[in-house]
């Protein structure tokens, strides 16, 4: 008999002022009208380690197995998971098609355990666009990385 999972809105997004060079995240988590901020940074970091920081930190946060509708303006997050290039690279030993080593190999495991135990739906959304939550998660992370410079 399968549970019923809460259904859980994830909304992430990563900054950095340089790149490489001081960086933040932000993820917004909202689960029946509440919602919850987080962010945080590092001081010499890359837009996508942010990127993939704040999906894990959101997934991370969530108590036990959900519904999580992620949503981010990473092109390279939701096509990972939505294109097959996760899989890919797990049968290729980390390579991409170059051949070459898949860049931030540790996130995306983290990403990937993280995500395990939900029922994930990966939606992309226009960055600096007219979505006010994707906004808001921008914000928190540009915010957090200012903490760094």
């Amino acid at each position: 008999m399968s549970e019923k999972r809460s259904t859980v809105i994830l909304y992430t997004d990563g900054a950095c002022s340089g790149n490489p060079g001081p960086g933040g995240w932000g993820a917004l988590l909202i689960f029946n009208g509440i919602e919850k901020e987080m962010s945080g940074g590092e001081p010499h970091t890359t837009n996508n380690r942010m990127e993939m920081q704040a999906v894990i930190e959101g997934l991370k946060a969530l108590t036990r197995p959900c519904h999580v509708k992620i949503h981010s303006d990473s092109a390279l997050i939701i096509n990972a998971f939505t294109k097959g290039w996760i899989e890919n690279w797990l049968k290729k030993g980390w390579k991409k098609s170059d051949k070459k080593p898949v860049e931030n190999k540790e996130l995306w495991q983290a990403m990937i355990k993280e995500a395990e135990p939900h029922t994930v739906e990966w939606i992309k959304v226009k960055g600096h666009s007219t979505d006010q939550l994707n906004n808001r998660v921008d914000q928190l992370a540009v915010e957090a990385s200012k903490k760094y410079q």
